[in-house]
């Protein structure tokens, strides 16, 4: 087994031609992007390859994610405080690995649109203003997981688990991540981030009046508010968001990854990148040596 998964492997490297450009940063249309710290701070950077050119760089890179995807593909839960950069993270992240980004809020959504058994019963208890039962998520999650694509290209599932019984319940499954990456934002931080977005209700486009200002008066003057992004609701969404993370530090605590949030877009993924980077090269040794 191990001489044709290694002939697999270098039959798909062979066939992989050095990319002609590189993914682009995902834009601002809809998403917030952060400015980062002071330009004193320190700067992550990526590892390079010695001197290698630029395309031999990139079939090695393509090389070593056939073969480790061909092991093992990469399986990554992403958590982090409301306005923490989470979601442009999972933009950047899904760009680079091809994972499946899993989103148990849109996951929720769809099975309701869908009219699924799943669905059905969430609509049920929505509709009577309660919380939807750890079960029915967990089901919908583990089926999603288990999808010929999220095998195949591994996963990033996004804000979940969120309790110590949601995690346990994944446990169970044997569902487990590579690493759990906590973005790290000082709270104060993140609630002038929060207070200060406003969206333009005609171009769907969200703005920040301090990092992100509308171009025009005409725009700024038809921006409104999320009636929850106030200093209040916020505060009390951060109590709940730290209250439900601690729950879930001894559950993952052995590959549990916290990155600084208050740093620039491109240093947080640099820093992410690192860290999934050094787990495929592991992935690639498991599979060299066996």
């Amino acid at each position: 087994m191990a001489s044709s998964m290694a002939a697999a492997c270098a039959a798909a490297a062979a066939s992989l031609s050095p990319p002609q450009s590189t993914a682009q940063r995902p834009g601002s249309q809809g998403r917030l992007l952060f400015p980062g710290a002071p330009a004193s701070s320190r700067s992550l950077r990526l590892r390079t390859a010695g001197r290698r050119s630029p395309a031999t760089r990139s079939l090695r890179r393509a090389s070593k994610a056939v073969v480790a995807a061909l092991a093992d593909p990469l399986k990554v839960m992403i958590s982090g405080a409301p306005a923490s950069g989470k979601g442009t993270q999972c933009e950047l992240i899904k760009a680079k690995y091809g994972l499946v980004h899993i989103s148990a809020g849109d996951l929720l959504r769809a099975e309701i649109a869908a009219g699924s058994e799943n669905g059905k019963q969430a609509k049920e208890y929505m509709e009577k203003g309660q919380l939807v039962p750890d079960e029915i998520v967990v089901n919908m999650v583990k089926e999603r997981l288990l999808q010929p694509d999220a095998q195949e290209n591994g996963w990033l599932l996004d804000g979940y688990p969120r309790s110590y019984s949601q995690a346990m319940a994944l446990e169970t499954l044997e569902i487990r991540p590579d690493t759990f990456i906590l973005l790290d934002v000082p709270d104060e931080l993140l609630v002038e981030r929060v207070v200060g977005r406003r969206l333009d209700p005609v171009t769907g486009k969200i703005y920040h009046l301090k990092y992100s200002p509308p171009e025009n008066e005409e725009i700024a003057s038809r921006l409104t508010q999320r009636f929850d992004d106030t200093e209040e609701k916020v505060k009390l969404r951060l109590q709940t968001y730290y209250q439900n993370v601690e729950s879930l530090l001894s559950t993952y605590d052995n590959v549990i990854v916290k990155v600084k949030g208050d740093v620039t877009v491109d240093e947080v993924f640099a820093e992410i990148d690192k860290q999934l980077s050094s787990i495929l090269d592991k992935k690639t040794e498991t599979v060299a040596s066996a």
